[in-house]
């Protein structure tokens, strides 16, 4: 998230800065865990945090994990 919010790295080099060698699983395990797709959250938190010293900005927006996406039953047809 902190490398999001900097700006100067696109999704891609995130996702393979920390370590995940997909960007369809680093975007999805993403949206699980904060809400919103990684490039969403790129260009809202950058303006949002912009003023923040990156030390609230990272308390501030830490993921909860309780706060994950909801897992839905499957549907049978």
């Amino acid at each position: 998230m902190a490398l999001l919010r900097r700006g100067d790295l696109s999704v891609t080099e995130v996702c393979f800065a920390v370590g995940c060698s997909s960007l369809g699983t680093f975007s999805t395990r993403f949206t699980e865990l904060v809400g919103v797709p990684s490039s969403t959250y790129r260009r809202h938190a950058a303006r949002a945090t912009a003023e923040m010293p990156s030390c609230v900005a990272k308390q501030v927006t830490r993921p909860i994990r309780n706060r994950e996406a909801p897992v839905t039953e499957p549907q049978l047809a």
